[in-house]
């Protein structure tokens, strides 16, 4: 009876023993999980920090092209009226003679 009391002591520490190093996989393995949860926020917040330059940037390209779009229309607007100015030129010139 003490053979297989001091056998099922033997068998309880053994198991004691893994329970422990089981224990310390699963700690192991917390802290790496929370390592990777740690980097993926700083990640997040690296990829957020960059879309919102992205967002700076497309609404800096907008209001160029807006600035853009006037000037063309500006431009077509002075070459509408020199070419209305030639042509009012270009008649005055025309009733001129030269003797």
């Amino acid at each position: 009876m003490i053979e297989a009391s001091s056998a099922k002591v033997s068998e309880g520490s053994m198991l004691v023993g893994q329970a422990g190093s089981t224990m310390d996989e699963i700690m192991a393995s917390i802290h790496e999980v929370s390592s990777l949860m740690t980097e993926i926020s700083s990640a997040s917040g690296e990829q957020s920090s960059g879309i919102e330059h992205i967002r700076v940037a497309v609404n800096q390209m907008d209001d160029v092209t807006q600035q853009n779009a006037a000037l063309v229309e500006q431009a077509a607007a002075a070459a509408a009226s020199l070419e209305e100015q030639a042509s009012t030129l270009t008649q005055t010139v025309g009733t001129f003679r030269v003797v």
